[in-house]
Order: C-alpha cells, then sequence, then structure tokens
C-alpha cells in the first residue's frame, strides 16, 4: 500500500521500452511500482520492430556481400538461405531480450501483472486475467501502436502486416507491398535482398514522405535497379485469393499483380480502443491517440501517457526520452518537457537513410537565405566490386548564422553517420566548424567536412546557382 491509501504510487500500463523506463527510474526512488503487460515485455520495438526488423535487414544484405567478394579476389562457393533457420535465430535473440527486460524490472522492485489493464477511473484499474481491480495514485498510459489493418479495403483479411511478416511459416516466392513509408521501404529491401520477386505499391508521388526529396528520389532509383518493381501514384483496390492460395492484387489502375503474400505498411494506429480512456475521462485526437500537454499530462491530471499512443513521435529512442522526461517532472520535481527538435533517425533501406534536422524543403520555408552542399560519388568499395551504387551527402546551412541545420545521407552505414551528424546538429554547429574539422581518410563520412563550397543557394524559396 501506498503512503496515500493507494496500492501503488505508481502504475504503468504495457511495457514496452517507454513503460520499462519510467518504471524502473520511478520504481529506483524508492516508490511502489507496477507495470501490467498483457503479452510481452519489450514492447513494439523488441518484440515486433526494429529489433527483429534490423536482424533481417543484416540477413538481407549478404547476397550482395558475396557479389561483391569476386572483386576482391574471393571465390564464394554453393550459397543457400535458410528462412527457417534464420527465423528460429531472431526468436531465440527476441527471448533473450524479453528475460532482459523483465530481470531488470524485477532487479528494480517493480511488481510485474501479466495482463491487460483496463481503466475503470481515475484512479482505478481493472486487470483483466484475474478481474481484479487494483488503484494507483498515479497513472502512465504506454500502451503503444499497432499496424493499421486498413479494414476498408477489399479482402483485406487476406494480407499481412509488418507484425506477421516476422514469423511466416514460409519465405514467399513474390510479394507486394501497400505503403511508401520508412516500413514498407525496409521491408521491400529486405524481401528483395532474401531473394523475393517484390512490388511496392505507394499512392503518392515520391517513397519517404517527409525526407530530403534527393534522398527519396535516389532511393527510389537505386530500389528499381536492385529490382524492386515501385508503383508511385497508385493504390489497391481488391486483393483477391485465387484456387491455388496465392493472391492478386487488384490495382486501381486496373493492373494486376500476382503474389504469395499481400503486406500492408499503411501507417500504425494508436492502441486505445477498449483501454477505458472515456470512463476516465481522458481525451483523444481524431485518430484515437491520447492528447497531451507539453509534459505528457492527459486532461485527467494524475494520469500520463508517452510513446506511440500519443502518435507525437513514434520512435523507440523518443519514447524511452518522454519516459525520463515523465519521470523528472512528476517524481523528482524537475518539469522537464520532452525535446523533440532534431531527432535523429535512419531508414534501414539499401542503402541506408540517414537524416537528422530540416529537409531542404523545409528549411526553405524558415530560412530566408540558405546554403546546400550536395555531393554524391561511387563509394570506394565499388571501385573494385563494380557494384553500379552512389552515395549521397547534404547539409543544409543557414546562410546568416552559417549553422547546419540539416544533414542528410544517403549510403551505406548512414544511420551511423546520422547518430553523430544528430551530435553536431543538436549542438547548433556551423558549417565553419564542420569545415575545421579534420576528416579521416579514406572513408565516406570525410565528405561531411570537405564540402567547402555550396552546391547552390536558396534566397526567398529560390534556388540560385553557387
Amino acid at each position: 500500500m501506498s503512503k496515500h491509501g493507494f496500492d501503488y504510487d505508481l502504475l504503468v500500463i504495457g511495457g514496452g521500452s517507454g513503460g520499462v523506463r519510467a518504471a524502473r527510474r520511478t520504481a529506483a526512488l524508492g516508490h511502489k511500482v507496477a507495470i501490467a503487460e498483457e503479452y510481452r515485455f519489450g514492447g513494439t520495438c523488441v518484440i515486433r520492430g526494429c529489433v527483429p526488423k534490423k536482424l533481417l535487414v543484416y540477413a538481407s544484405q549478404f547476397r550482395e556481400e558475396f557479389e561483391d567478394a569476386r572483386g576482391y579476389g574471393w571465390t564464394v562457393g554453393e550459397r543457400r538461405f535458410d528462412w527457417g533457420e534464420l527465423i528460429a535465430a531472431k526468436d531465440r535473440e527476441i527471448d533473450r531480450l524479453e528475460n532482459v527486460y523483465r530481470s531488470n524490472l524485477e532487479k528494480a522492485g517493480v511488481v510485474l501483472l501479466k495482463s491487460r489493464a483496463v481503466l475503470e477511473s481515475t484512479h482505478e484499474v481493472r486487470l483483466t486475467a484475474t478481474d481484479k481491480v487494483v488503484t494507483a495514485e498515479k497513472i502512465l498510459v504506454a500502451t503503444g501502436s499497432r499496424a493499421n489493418p486498413h479494414p476498408g479495403l477489399p479482402g483485406a483479411q487476406h494480407c499481412i502486416t509488418s507484425d506477421e511478416a516476422f514469423h511466416l511459416q514460409r519465405l514467399p516466392k513474390a510479394v507486394a507491398i501497400l505503403g511508401g513509408g520508412y516500413i514498407a521501404v525496409e521491408f521491400a529491401n529486405i524481401f528483395l535482398g532474401l531473394g523475393v520477386e517484390t512490388t511496392l505499391i505507394y499512392r503518392g508521388k515520391e517513397i519517404l514522405q517527409g525526407f530530403d526529396d534527393d534522398l527519396r528520389h535516389e532511393l527510389h532509383q537505386a530500389m528499381v535497379k536492385k529490382g524492386v518493381k515501385v508503383r508511385c501514384e497508385e493504390t489497391i483496390r481488391e486483393v483477391v485469393q485465387k484456387p491455388d492460395g496465392r493472391f492478386e492484387a487488384h490495382l486501381v489502375g486496373g493492373d494486376i499483380v500476382d503474389a504469395d503474400e499481400v503486406m500492408l505498411a499503411i501507417g500504425r494506429k494508436a492502441n486505445t480502443e477498449n483501454l477505458g480512456c472515456s470512463r476516465a475521462g481522458i481525451e483523444l485526437d481524431g485518430r484515437g491517440a491520447i492528447t497531451v500537454d507539453e509534459y505528457s499530462r492527459t486532461s485527467v491530471d494524475n494520469i500520463w501517457a508517452i510513446g506511440d499512443v500519443t502518435h507525437r513521435m513514434q520512435l523507440t529512442p523518443v519514447a524511452i526520452h518522454e519516459a525520463m522526461c515523465f519521470v523528472d517532472t512528476v517524481f523528482k520535481g524537475r518539469p522537464t518537457k520532452p525535446d523533440y527538435d532534431s531527432v535523429p533517425t535512419a531508414v534501414f533501406s539499401q542503402p541506408e537513410i540517414g537524416t537528422v534536422g530540416l529537409t531542404e524543403a523545409q528549411a526553405a520555408k524558415e530560412y530566408r537565405d540558405l546554403e546546400v552542399y550536395r555531393t554524391a560519388f561511387r563509394p570506394m568499395k565499388h571501385t573494385l566490386s563494380g557494384r553500379d551504387e552512389r552515395m549521397l551527402i547534404k547539409l543544409i546551412v543557414d546562410g546568416e548564422s552559417r549553422r547546419v541545420v540539416g544533414a542528410h545521407v544517403f549510403g551505406k552505414d548512414a544511420g551511423e553517420m546520422s547518430q553523430l551528424l544528430g551530435i553536431a546538429v543538436k549542438g547548433r554547429l556551423t558549417k565553419d566548424q564542420f569545415d575545421a574539422t579534420m576528416a579521416v581518410h579514406p572513408t565516406a563520412a570525410e565528405e561531411i567536412v570537405t564540402m567547402y563550397d555550396p552546391s547552390y543557394r536558396i534566397h526567398d524559396g529560390e534556388r540560385l546557382d553557387a
């Protein structure tokens, strides 16, 4: 019993990265904390998101690595890929990570409630596994999000989402993917790398809306060159199952795509259905996400929400950051707002995209004078491998302050570069400081500090030659 007569000082609903971090940090401060999770600890990232996806990305890259090795004198023998072995190895790693999450919670003194939790009132939560009601002085909702199943699409019941893609019994020979965001793009590259005939179907004019236009275009062209059939400004009208068990994706334009699997990657929905939000008085937005203030507090004074369930920025490190801010604000007496400025991110396509800060289009709206530094080149590795693949590095600079307000990389290890570039952009470093930094040679990353002259300028939204 807490000192105020509740069962717990804090009850966290949801055992993902954000919820687990908040529970552990609060318990470490001496508070009585419980966390309710109906499925597995680790959440989307560990169980059905970034971790298993990155393992599949690694697996899919070996095809090109084997091919490139010939240019360096290696003779590669017979190659055989076993989907079942990969999935089994992936599952073992997920089990290990879940046990780490569970163990860390127990070591911190957090009470683990293996049950779905439903809000009954502002301080009461029902555990559906036992139908028991527990009370908490403060409640944190961190239930995450799930893949959008697109119920309005005829034949959607025949489709898979990213959740099912991690547990397919067999590797399909052909797949059609609906969507143009990072999940769709990453899975298109995964399947293609594993030898699957892959078609990507997206209603927009170009894939990866929200990323810098140059990188979007370069990746599109690279995917087509590798063999992905990219169908932009198109969508699926209906999915039909054929007598042999395979599927037809009927497109609005009239074409039909044959596939063993049709995957829907068209965004995610906040997990608020049947959570009891209305009973507790929690307001939701038009998309069903929980509305919160700058400190992650909901419309109810003693209830907060973090992570994907709030639809602010759906990234695991962001959820963890929000959890840390929540603990500082609520339990340490240091009101702290989550900082969403200059968040680095990556798309684990092939090649990768790494980015931080403003795109060129965004910066042109915010700054009157811009300098754009841009270089495209063939990576040194491919001079011997013979692979026709290029890298692109781009810096966006405020012409008045000389501050680097955006950094974008397309190419191998771009994700790794974006983490380090994130420090520089977050630290508000100037282009002069980039220029004063010694290059590491020979690397692709040295281009970041050796682009001394702008490729072009932008003044009042108009592009000017340098």
